[in-house]
């Protein structure tokens, strides 16, 4: 799984899932370079991974809008010179039943999860292309692969991931780009830190390994589908739920 040396781009990458595979990536020698919203947070973690010694730049960027993306993506060419790997993780919900969601709720969703991966994707795909080698990761949900009541926006736009990461893989094998997508399940992040107990011992009964996973497992596949150890992966979905979905 080695990734050292190896020029890394994380969306959402100041908390959650993408906080640990920042983490992750600058753990194992790469140079990382992330993107987010809360400048704060970001500009915390770029000074942390600098202080253990580790490359690292944060650029304040809302995927959801295309100039931003492509602000995002220049300010990394302009700062390491080229991307070797592109984690696509920044990811929204607005959690509703389907008869009492708004049309700006499903459009914000679609708008950061689906087409914010597009924009960043199409960034960064010349430079990426050009170089006939490199690895992009779309970091999408189990809601994607069985839905979810109350997250139809969230469920379809990590669907449409799915169908990217495949259209993608075929598309851009020929120049030695891979395309890969994981499926966490029930992670333990701030996203389902707030739901009630009730809920929470619910979804433990469904999970066969009968725990909630960590960011940081999530990781640990994400880096080596970036790695060269995955070198003949492509066009694959990785699902990390501790068997929530296999049956």
């Amino acid at each position: 799984m080695e990734v050292r040396g190896k020029v890394a781009v994380v969306t959402g990458g100041s908390r959650g899932i993408g906080r640990a595979i920042c983490e992750r990536l600058a753990w194992g020698g790469a140079r990382v370079a992330f993107c987010g919203r809360d400048v704060e947070r970001g500009q915390a973690l770029a000074a942390e991974l600098a202080k253990s010694g580790a490359e690292a730049l944060f650029v304040p960027a809302d995927v959801g809008r295309p100039d931003e993306a492509t602000f995002f993506l220049d300010a990394v060419l302009q700062h390491y010179g080229h991307v070797d790997v592109l984690v696509n993780n920044a990811g929204i919900t607005r959690d509703g039943l389907l008869v009492r969601m708004s049309s700006q709720e499903w459009a914000e969703v679609l708008q950061v999860n689906l087409t914010g991966a597009f924009h960043v994707i199409r960034a960064a795909a010349r430079a990426m292309l050009r170089r006939k080698e490199g690895a992009i990761v779309n970091v999408s949900s189990v809601a994607g692969l069985v839905g979810n009541a109350g997250q139809a926006n969230y469920s379809a736009a990590k669907a449409g991931l799915l169908g990217l990461t495949k259209a993608l893989a075929k598309e851009f094998a020929t120049r030695g780009l891979r395309v890969n997508a994981v499926c966490p399940g029930f992670i333990d992040t701030e996203m389902t830190a707030g739901l009630a107990p009730e809920i929470r011992t619910e979804i433990l009964s469904r999970i066969p390994l009968r725990r909630v996973g960590t960011a940081q497992e999530v990781a640990e596949v994400v880096v080596f589908l970036c790695s060269d150890a995955a070198a003949y992966v492509t066009g694959q979905v990785v699902v990390v739920d501790g068997g929530l979905t296999c049956c």
